[in-house]
């Protein structure tokens, strides 16, 4: 979008600031990826997928007032909704995973004190 002669001051000065803001969202956005891929938990990746969802909702809204375009702000909406169910469905395989390697450790520490108590119980008791 390039700037009309016909803006006043104060447009040119709201362009500027729309410019400024979409270019250090993208930025955040950039840096919130990284910390999706190398993010050293799986609840630091949530909440980075999470920040980065509600990012790019900003930057359609702040896209929506540069270019004066009002179902920008119905798209957003919509986003948001994916977005939010998006993590959600995250969360709750994570946590389906987490509960089943849980489980699976405590079966094979079962299965080694089983193991364990029968050999150890028979040295020396005769």
């Amino acid at each position: 979008m390039q700037v009309a002669e016909n803006m006043t001051m104060l447009d040119k000065i709201y362009h500027g600031m729309y410019i400024t803001i979409l270019i250090l969202l993208a930025l955040m956005l950039f840096a919130c990826l990284i910390r999706a891929i190398k993010g050293p938990r799986i609840a630091d990746r949530i909440v980075a997928v999470n920040m980065m969802g509600t990012m790019v909702m900003v930057m359609i809204a702040v896209l929506s007032l540069l270019l004066k375009e009002g179902f920008l702000v119905d798209i957003c909406l919509i986003y948001a909704m994916v977005s939010f169910l998006a993590v959600v469905v995250i969360s709750k395989v994570y946590m389906g995973v987490y509960r089943e390697k849980e489980q699976e450790g405590k079966r094979e520490q079962e299965k080694m004190q089983e193991e364990g108590g029968t050999v150890g119980g028979n040295h020396g008791v005769d």
